[in-house]
């Protein structure tokens, strides 16, 4: 995984793009440790090009389960659910909340 990371890195100095840079933070937390991505995805929260983005609380939904946090993880599953326009996207994603609400 350090090497996904190191690739993304490459990526992010070629192009400003914040997908990338949620990649990014994806990539670190595999490699680092799912609090290094989420440190990373909260400063991605303060770019308005995907601030709204239903990818960011998704992701940042995952990071949240692999720390432990289940309410946290479930309440952005549901916010990422809301603000997808994609109906099988919305409903894998209140199903992740879901599955999340038995596990407490």
């Amino acid at each position: 995984m350090p090497q996904i990371e190191a690739l993304y890195a490459v990526l992010m100095d070629l192009s400003d793009n914040p997908v990338v840079a949620l990649n990014h933070a994806v990539a670190v937390s595999m490699a680092r440790g799912a609090p290094a991505g989420l440190d990373l995805l909260a400063a991605l929260a303060a770019d308005p090009r995907i601030a709204g983005d239903p990818r960011l609380p998704a992701a940042r939904a995952h990071l949240l389960e692999r720390t432990g946090d289940v309410d946290a993880a479930r309440a952005a599953y549901e916010e990422a659910a809301r603000r997808s326009m994609n109906l099988p996207q919305q409903r894998y994603l209140y199903a992740r909340a879901a599955r999340l609400a038995g596990a407490d």
